[in-house]
């Protein structure tokens, strides 16, 4: 068993789901638990598409945890019919996968967070890929844990690319753009993999055909998961040319950061509605000067990461 531990935390929808089975198949880290969050889809939702993708690929040992269920500003969430366009109706690309035996679990997953800090705190590597409320209120409860934790990557942002949101904004963060500041200003040894490094990274159906022709369930089923996500990408003019492993280069740059060439960089987000400067990932003005805590993915091995992604998914795939 790896001596390093990870914590996903997923909204799961397809990039989610992607991230989940590399995370499994990677000798290199022990995936000790996922943590739910709404985003793509609703936290229960969520939840209940990770157990199920957890059971189809084997790995029924992972356990599941709620965390937040709207932001940190509102009372409800709402899935955005563009996410539902994007990753399904239920965020799995309107597959119907089998209901996991095992259920969620009845410990918060935030606390489950704050307790593996401390538990393995440097050997411990934690990858939110959907909106940043839940390590936002796990550094409420605790603000140890922002020094304890030996590695925390977030899929989200944007810095030098515009956003998907916004000209700026970058959908994770717009989700809770307070949330995602406190992290940023907050959390040590943190990574930043945005759009500027995601969106350079592309499968398509001749990828995925791999997955098909292995003649199993979860082969068979991970295809037709990307396939629809491809099909979207292509049908809301997002992009022709295939779809982003936005999720999944979150994973691999948390295990190898040799992925990515990264910049230095104190970040800030913003959050000012009035001026609709708002979910904006930026430098931080006031800690320019001080020790540098972020570090923002600006460029990547893409056609090295889309290799080794596709060598670690036709592994655990095949099974």
């Amino acid at each position: 068993m790896a001596a390093t531990k990870m914590i996903l935390d997923l909204d799961t929808g397809v990039d989610d789901a992607l991230a989940l089975a590399l995370a499994i198949c990677d000798p290199r880290v022990d995936l000790i638990g996922v943590i739910a969050s709404y985003g793509n889809t609703l936290v229960e939702t969520a939840a209940q598409n990770t157990l199920n993708l957890l059971q189809l690929l084997g790995a029924t040992d992972v356990p599941v945890y709620l965390g937040a269920s709207h932001s940190s500003t509102t009372d409800h969430f709402d899935v955005m019919p563009i996410s539902q366009a994007i990753h399904g109706d239920q965020g799995v690309g309107n597959l119907l996968l089998t209901t996991a035996t095992r259920k969620v679990e009845t410990t918060n997953g935030i606390q489950f967070l704050v307790d593996m800090a401390h538990k393995y705190q440097d050997e411990l590597i934690y990858v939110p890929t959907g909106p940043l409320t839940n390590m936002a209120k796990a550094l409420e409860i605790d603000p140890e844990i922002a020094h304890l934790i030996g590695n925390t990557t977030l899929m989200g942002g944007a810095l030098t690319v515009p956003g998907n949101v916004t000209p700026f904004t970058e959908a994770n963060i717009n989700q809770d753009p307070q949330a995602a500041d406190k992290v940023f200003t907050t959390q040590e040894n943190l990574t930043m993999v945005g759009l500027d490094v995601t969106l350079r990274t592309l499968l398509t159906k001749k990828d995925t055909q791999l997955w098909r022709e292995l003649g199993t369930k979860a082969g068979t089923a991970y295809a037709d998961l990307m396939d629809f996500y491809i099909e979207a990408y292509d049908r809301l003019d997002i992009d022709h040319r295939g779809a982003a492993l936005h999720d999944p280069l979150a994973v691999a740059v948390a295990i190898d950061p040799s992925y990515v060439v990264t910049i230095p960089l104190n970040m800030r987000v913003t959050y000012d509605k009035d001026t609709h400067d708002y979910g904006r990932t930026i430098g931080d003005r006031q800690r320019l000067l001080d020790p540098t805590t972020t570090n923002v993915a600006v460029g990547v091995n893409a056609k090295r990461f889309v290799r080794d992604f596709m060598d670690f998914m036709i592994s655990v795939l095949k099974a």
